[in-house]
């Protein structure tokens, strides 16, 4: 009879062991979780607002909303996104809101937050100083605006194909959200989309992903072989009679 050794327990790999790509993996499905019950919580707030507002007969937008030029007023300006004028007003928000944001918070709730206060200041700020005096102006089309501007200049400034692509077709998807942040439109404040646009454009920079030599995924540069700390630079050694060593001394001084 053949017999087979007696197997022990199998313990599953620690944090320790995973590999950092497995480890970045694990931490961007938590984000996304996050990011995703995060929007189901701010498109329920604007609701819950919307009824409040409805019931009241719309005195929150008088009270809360954004009044160009009057000095007392300008605190609103972090209200006002979460207030609309109408059921179509926010049905036309709540889905580009919610997909535009998700976009924007799935690689890290923190930043999102941060974001969102940078769009709020550009496009409340945008409006009071710019739109005309006497008009009244609430809505979360300037955040959509700030998240798909952030979306976008994350993707093209940290070179992630993906948010960028993503950022565009939605944005296409969503078309008719473009359409009316042409000037001149009625009832609608394309400074206050403007506004948005910059400050999440600018967001994509100030919240870029800053990487350091020797982070999981760096690689060595020219001449790198495989060997030492991932990030590393591996130097070729080149014996002085060979025909590019002098070329090879040039590009090592400039460290390259």
């Amino acid at each position: 009879m053949a017999s087979q050794p007696a197997s022990g327990p199998v313990s599953a790999p620690t944090t320790a062991t995973r590999s950092p790509r497995r480890r970045a993996a694990e931490i961007d499905v938590d984000e996304a979780r996050k990011a995703f019950f995060l929007m189901v919580g701010f498109i329920a707030l604007i609701w819950a607002l919307q009824i409040v507002n409805w019931a009241d007969h719309y005195r929150l937008d008088a009270s809360y909303g954004i009044v160009p030029h009057d000095v007392a007023r300008l605190p609103d300006i972090f209200i006002a996104p979460f207030l609309h004028f109408s059921w179509d007003h926010i049905e036309g928000n709540s889905g580009p809101l919610f997909v535009f944001g998700l976009l924007a918070a799935y690689r890290g709730v923190v930043k999102f937050l941060g974001v969102t206060v940078l769009v709020a200041v550009t496009s409340g700020l945008a409006v009071w100083l710019f739109q005309g005096s006497g008009e009244l102006t609430v809505g979360a089309s300037g955040l959509i605006f700030g998240y798909f501007g952030y979306v976008l200049a994350r993707g093209v400034i940290d070179r992630n194909l993906i948010d960028a692509l993503a950022a565009v077709v939605m944005a296409l998807s969503y078309a008719y959200i473009l359409t009316v942040a042409i000037p001149g439109t009625p009832g609608v404040s394309w400074i206050g989309h403007l506004g948005g646009l910059v400050g999440g454009l600018a967001a994509g920079w100030i919240f870029r992903t800053k990487r350091r030599a020797g982070d999981p995924g760096q690689t060595g540069r020219a001449g790198d072989s495989g060997r030492g700390s991932p990030g590393s630079t591996v130097a070729v050694p080149v014996s002085p009679g060979h025909p590019r060593a002098d070329l090879y001394k040039e590009l090592g001084d400039l460290g390259l």
